[in-house]
């Protein structure tokens, strides 16, 4: 997946937890319970698109730095 396309859905996810957030602070103590579990998962949605997000700008430099190690010329 490109990092045009993880940042393109982190965005997507971000929105999705805002709004939930606002629908949450808004709702009714009833639906509360609900709307918390629904944020949650939406939540951790979005912090694995993070982390993916942030370890594909990481990996380009790592695989720059160390691409010599392995290429042994015999």
């Amino acid at each position: 997946m490109s990092i045009r396309a993880l940042a393109l859905d982190l965005y997507k996810a971000k929105q999705k937890v805002d709004a939930l957030q606002k629908e949450h602070d808004s709702a009714a103590q009833d639906e509360k319970s609900v709307l918390a579990q629904e944020l949650k998962v939406v939540q951790k949605e979005f912090h694995m698109l993070r982390r993916m997000l942030d370890g594909e700008k990481e990996s380009g430099n790592f695989r720059k730095r160390f691409s010599g190690f392995g290429n042994s010329k015999k």
